[in-house]
């Protein structure tokens, strides 16, 4: 179980929650659980895929719509936590053929004294893809060199 004296102190300006993505009935409060804080995030991207439709007798153009809509993998690098919950989470998925329960997480972008700038929201997470740091007693690498996250929505929240 996450809480706020779990992410460190430091220069890592993005701090993740994870909660478990509930059915809108389900009843039971969300529920924190994990966290961690990471140097850097990538992919927070979506995308229309323009849907041509073409008129008889229209010669000059096509109408252009709204198609699907897809999400890019968010990759987040150089990450630190104080426990192996998000091990775990990816591991439920992979090694031991469970089924890895999807969870939403917010991303919040931090300021130098901390103060939260913006907050995304990624929803039905996913992780297909851990990679831990280097074991190198000489280096100060961190515990997570990067996490990736599929994901089926993304929403900004100031």
């Amino acid at each position: 179980m996450a809480n706020d004296t779990d992410f460190p102190a430091g220069g890592f300006r993005f701090l993740l929650s994870f909660r478990e993505n509930r059915l809108p009935n389900g009843g039971g409060a969300d529920q924190s659980l994990a966290g961690g804080a990471f140097a850097e995030c990538t992919g927070l991207e979506a995308t229309h895929e323009p849907k041509v439709i073409r008129e008889g007798g229209l010669n000059y153009g096509a109408h252009q719509r709204a198609g699907t809509t897809t999400f890019a993998t968010v990759i987040l690098r150089r990450g630190i936590t104080t426990n192996a919950d998000l091990w775990r989470w990816f591991e439920l998925s992979t090694q031991r053929g469970g089924y890895a329960y999807r969870m939403d997480v917010d991303i919040e972008h931090l300021d130098v004294d901390g103060t939260r700038i913006r907050a995304w929201q990624l929803l039905r997470a996913m992780p297909v893809k851990f990679k831990s740091g280097d074991l190198n007693a000489r280096s100060g690498e961190v515990a997570v060199e990067e996490l990736h996250l599929a994901h089926e929505g993304l929403s900004l929240r100031t």
